[in-house]
């Protein structure tokens, strides 16, 4: 991931913002079709656990040029999921429902390039995250070669 990457997903993310209840909604909804066995995590009102994922996300989307001071953060976020029953199996199926979301939710502004620069900078978070999580684990993230990865 490099500054023109970072520089696209921030440019991006501003497009989001506005539709963000709509960009939660397009998420759940694609995570539970392709992963089912995932909603009994989920015990709160969905409204408010989209509203917790879009800032979250802001706010590691913000920080993508301060990597030291998001991945501590992204770490302990990793860790206190696996009380929820998170595995690292997840990681990639969110990766693949979080490019779903932004493909939808952005459109024909979703090119090529700017899938690339989510996929890698998704793969390197999800990488922290699972090594803090599961230290002796790893899990293959998205190709960001290919289009469509499920």
């Amino acid at each position: 991931m490099d500054a023109t990457q970072i520089d696209m997903i921030q440019g991006s993310f501003k497009k989001v913002v506005p539709i963000s209840d709509a960009a939660a909604d397009i998420f759940y909804s694609r995570l539970f079709e392709v992963a089912p066995e995932v909603k009994p995590m989920f015990k709160g009102e969905l409204k408010e656990q989209g509203k917790k994922l879009m800032t979250t996300l802001g706010a590691v989307v913000n920080g993508l040029k301060n990597l030291d001071a998001i991945v501590p953060v992204a770490q302990q976020l990793a860790v206190k999921h696996v009380d929820y029953g998170v595995q690292p199996d997840h990681y990639p199926v969110v990766g693949e429902t979080l490019i779903y979301t932004l493909e939808k939710g952005l459109g024909e502004d979703f090119t090529p390039e700017l899938r690339n620069a989510w996929v890698a900078a998704y793969g390197t978070l999800s990488s922290v995250m699972i090594d803090a999580a599961y230290p002796t684990t790893s899990v293959v993230t998205p190709d960001p070669s290919q289009k469509k990865v499920w």
